[in-house]
């Protein structure tokens, strides 16, 4: 489906649906209003190619409502929109004035992503004895994309306002995603990983020496706060 209130734009999405060959436009609509009515009347469809900027009722707004619903990739001439768009977990954000290119890239993104979904749908249940294989990695959306990163590559995480910095052993430069400190705490194994303040989790494999309240961690000294001292303490007890 296209959602557009310009109607020069709209026609160009619905085109560019038309001439894709796994794509099948199931409606146009010149207004998120409008599009919200015809997707009760139509949950099957998957794909909503999404302009923000409307009347009444925006794009991002409507992505909200939708958050179970079909999958967005949001079509606009503004770039301020992108982060809302992250938030709000567009499958791709398409800046106007896009080309066919553009269009097929993104289009062939939410391709994956259904067939992806699809086999795991489709995949057999594993049997209740059997063993689960040892995590060794995590997958962090980063720039609008899902990147497998291995845990032993993990050095430590720094947790920022809306996002967390990963730095790895393999790069000179961190990773940057958008989730939380507390949601990466979740994500890594609690044998391998340690939160030793508000703003670190730290790899244990990797920390170099251990001070009085201070981790050293590749070539940085990261503090131990009061709140996690008591479980940092006890942990590091078995080096002595």
């Amino acid at each position: 489906m296209a959602v557009d209130d310009e109607p020069l734009a709209l026609g160009l999405v619905c085109a560019f649906i038309e001439q894709t060959p796994f794509l099948r436009l199931a409606g146009r609509h010149e207004s998120a209003v409008a599009a919200l009515r015809a997707l009760h009347e139509q949950p099957e469809i998957q794909l909503l190619f999404l302009d923000i900027k409307m009347p009444d009722l925006s794009g991002l707004e409507l992505a909200r409502v939708l958050q179970k619903g079909p999958r967005v990739i949001f079509t606009t001439a503004f770039n301020q929109y992108a982060l809302e768009g992250f938030r709000v977990d567009a499958l791709d954000y398409l800046l106007k004035p896009f080309n066919y290119e553009e269009f097929l890239r993104a289009a062939l993104k939410a391709k994956a992503y259904f067939e992806l979904k699809q086999a795991h749908a489709a995949a057999p249940p594993v049997a209740a004895l059997a063993p689960e294989p040892e995590q060794d990695h995590i997958y962090l959306k980063v720039e609008y994309q899902l990147v497998r990163v291995a845990l032993a590559d993990i050095v430590y995480v720094e947790g920022l306002k809306d996002y967390v910095k990963v730095h790895l052993a393999s790069a000179t430069r961190p990773l940057l995603s958008l989730t939380s400190l507390r949601s990466m705490e979740e994500k890594l194994p609690a044998g391998k990983f340690m939160r030793i303040h508000r703003s670190y989790i730290v790899g244990l494999g990797h920390i170099q020496a251990v001070g009085r309240g201070t981790v050293q961690i590749a070539g940085e000294t990261l503090p131990v706060s009061d709140g996690y001292r008591e479980a940092f303490d006890q942990f590091f007890s078995r080096w002595k």
